[in-house]
């Protein structure tokens, strides 16, 4: 049976291939500003200032964009607790402090676009904002104990901590660039849209040099590395899992389209372990064979998971319409 790799090993073996993926980052990244995608005319002061303070209908967002807008933001917010999972687990050294520098810094862009956007424009209630922001970002983020308090079952060990959060960040910043895809379709808002897209690329550019590295993680240490796969993917939550609301946001989101589990299954899992082949490699060994099963077994189990939500959904939204007298009740 083949040895397990250290972390230091793992992160010694694969910095060559981090310093290319940081250079094509690089190659690729546009540099673009925050302050350009708020509308900075629309802003007021607020009594403080001897202004007016929010109120509801001050807000041109519809429900279901206001929590999926929230929610991204708060799970945004929160980079101070993901900049130290990811430092711990990597390196301050060559390409990986690069990496993880650059990543933090556009990240960071994320959090003060959407907060200047939706305070100037009256979005949101920012008091509110401002006392989630507060609990959320107290509360901090650690994904395996996020897993476990969410039912989950994963191991914290020496020689997967690498692997577990590449793993996780690839398939996260995946599902991050749909969920901020997607709210900006449903805030019907052009300046709101055309901001969403624009962080939506810099989490796909993320996505890709995670994925890349978890890839060549597979190839250097393939049972290894998918038991991290297996552990992340059978136990996936969002990042924003315990924030204020995070259930009723959650359920709002999934019901509209922002983010559902059939998205989750068909634009983030299954594409991400097409790219890395793990359902047709040929170099696992008796284990790595044992988890490919139980990660098929999952997926299957998921793919009825969505069926049964999707009825659910359906039929919740019928009753809505029914409701909001937009149909006729069924005979």
């Amino acid at each position: 049976m083949a040895r397990n790799l250290t972390q230091l090993e793992l992160l010694m073996e694969l910095e060559p291939v981090a310093e290319r993926n940081v250079d094509r980052h690089l190659s690729m990244a546009k540099t673009w500003h925050p302050h350009d995608y708020v509308p900075w005319d629309a802003g007021r002061n607020f009594a403080a200032m001897d202004g007016q303070d929010w109120d509801p209908s001050q807000s041109r967002l519809g429900e279901v964009a206001k929590a999926a807008m929230i929610t991204n933001l708060l799970t945004e917010d929160n980079l101070p607790s993901y900049h130290r999972e990811i430092s711990e687990n990597f390196s301050s050294d060559g390409a990986w402090g690069t990496w993880v520098g650059r990543w933090t810094a556009e990240e960071n862009r994320h959090g003060i676009v959407i907060r200047d956007y939706l305070v100037v424009t009256r979005a949101v209630d920012p008091v509110a904002l401002e006392r989630a922001r507060m609990a959320h970002m107290t509360q901090g983020y650690n994904p395996v104990k996020m897993i476990r308090e969410g039912g989950g079952t994963i191991e914290q060990v020496s020689d997967r901590g690498f692997l577990h959060s590449v793993a996780y960040v690839t398939f996260q910043e995946l599902a991050t660039r749909v969920s901020h895809r997607n709210t900006g379709k449903a805030c019907d808002e052009p300046i709101a849209d055309r901001m969403l897209q624009r962080i939506a690329a810099d989490e796909n550019l993320h996505m890709i040099f995670y994925r890349n590295m978890c890839g060549a993680a597979l190839d250097l240490s393939p049972d290894q590395t998918l038991e991290a796969i297996t552990e992340i993917v059978c136990n996936f939550q969002m990042p924003g899992a315990g924030m204020p609301d995070w259930r009723r946001n959650g359920v709002l989101m999934a019901k509209h389209g922002i983010y559902d589990l059939r998205q989750h299954l068909e634009e983030v899992v299954m594409p991400v372990l097409r790219k890395w082949n793990v359902f047709e490699r040929n170099d696992f060994g008796p284990r790595g064979e044992q988890l490919r099963n139980e990660l098929g077994e999952f997926l299957a189990k998921l793919q009825t998971d969505c069926l049964r939500f999707e009825e659910q959904r359906d039929r919740a939204l019928a009753r809505d319409a029914r409701r909001r007298g937009q149909v006729p009740a069924e005979v």
